[in-house]
């Protein structure tokens, strides 16, 4: 009997967790020094339980770049589910240009914590490099894209989204840099 009581305390203790990150990256991409206790009341979840979920700003920050990271990386294995494996690396960078853009706030709130001294360091973006790999492997397997392309080399091609302004017209720039650097993977692929 006590597990069952148990069990719905650890979906409850989910669901406020999930609906703090929720909040917390709509807040904290319009506004880095968004405070936490407006966030815990938007969230509707006490301050107790917020600082149970998230000590501090820096943990918070620090879970949400994970948790969008993570969001982002498996988007690609869908798309390879869904899609020819050139149309679903056209459509990740897509959606890794949306990410850059939409989230300028919380890119800020990222410098803020991990620029800090004595801060923690900002996480590696693993997933996503893992993801480049894999949407760069299987087209290359494919023949769609020049062999022997690393996910640095792609980091490098598509640099240029960084210093787009999110305020301004960003997706039409977005879109024909991303075109562009498209068809540069595309020149000297197998099948083109």
């Amino acid at each position: 009997m006590p597990q069952q009581k148990d069990a719905p305390r650890r979906s409850d203790a989910q669901r406020n967790r999930e609906r703090i990150l929720v909040v917390a990256l709509a807040e904290l991409s319009r506004c880095a020094d968004a405070p936490l206790s407006a966030i815990a009341k938007k969230a509707g979840v006490g301050q107790g339980t917020f600082y149970r979920n998230f000590p501090n700003r820096e943990s918070l920050v620090l879970e949400i770049y994970r948790h969008e990271m993570q969001q982002v990386a498996d988007s690609a294995r869908h798309l390879l589910d869904t899609r020819a494996p050139d149309e679903a690396l056209r459509a990740w960078m897509d959606r890794l240009s949306e990410f850059a853009m939409t989230k300028a706030g919380l890119a800020d709130a990222i410098r803020q914590v991990t620029g800090a001294p004595g801060g923690p360091a900002k996480p590696p973006p693993t997933p996503v490099t893992h993801a480049a790999e894999l949407l760069l492997r299987a087209n290359e397997e494919a023949g769609t894209i020049r062999p022997g392309l690393s996910a640095d080399d792609f980091f490098l091609a598509i640099a240029g989204l960084w210093q787009l302004d999110p305020d301004d017209d960003w997706r039409s720039r977005a879109t024909r840099l991303l075109d562009l650097v498209m068809d540069g993977l595309r020149t000297r692929a197998r099948h083109p």
